[in-house]
């Protein structure tokens, strides 16, 4: 059991998207640069987004994606779905034909588990990361950074300041 690559790169890039979004489309370009994703995986990975209604697409200048819903209604259940990402703790599939062609005596729980995981991921949403991200980094990602360079031979004109820098 196991999230692979594709559905991690995929909520990665969904939130984003969604972090960057309120600007305007998103080029994956941009997406790709930041989060050190191969431009031509997350092309892949877009073209089963947008298949799912979960992106739209700009073409021309400024172009790039953003997110079709409200933020509230897509979950990360939505995005792992979307790139077909399976996450399965049976050895079997789902099958019921683990051990020798029957049923083994731990289904139960793997299924049991497959269940959880897929509710826990139905629970949380993009705006839930979002929001997680935002005030872990500040509410605006603003940061306060000090004026530190040394005072010259005319210290009239070297001033320390604090200077709001956007981050």
């Amino acid at each position: 059991m196991r999230l692979t690559t594709k559905g991690r790169f995929a909520v990665t890039a969904m939130m984003d998207l969604a972090l960057r979004g309120e600007e305007g489309p998103v080029a994956l370009a941009g997406v790709a640069e930041r989060q050190s994703i191969s431009l031509s995986y997350l092309e892949q990975l877009f073209g089963k987004l947008r298949r799912y209604k979960l992106v739209d697409s700009v073409r021309g200048p400024g172009g790039g994606y953003r997110i079709a819903r409200p933020l509230e209604r897509v979950t990360v259940a939505d995005i792992i779905r979307a790139v077909d990402e399976h996450l399965d703790a049976t050895q079997c599939g789902g099958q019921e034909n683990c051990q020798d062609e029957h049923r083994c005596m731990t289904h139960d729980l793997w299924s049991t588990l497959n269940a959880k995981m897929f509710e826990y991921l139905a629970s949380v949403t993009l705006a839930d990361l979002v929001g997680r991200e935002k005030a872990k980094n500040g509410l605006r990602g603003e940061a306060v950074i000090a004026d530190q360079r040394p005072l010259g031979p005319h210290p009239r004109r070297a001033v320390r300041e604090k200077v709001a820098a956007t981050v």
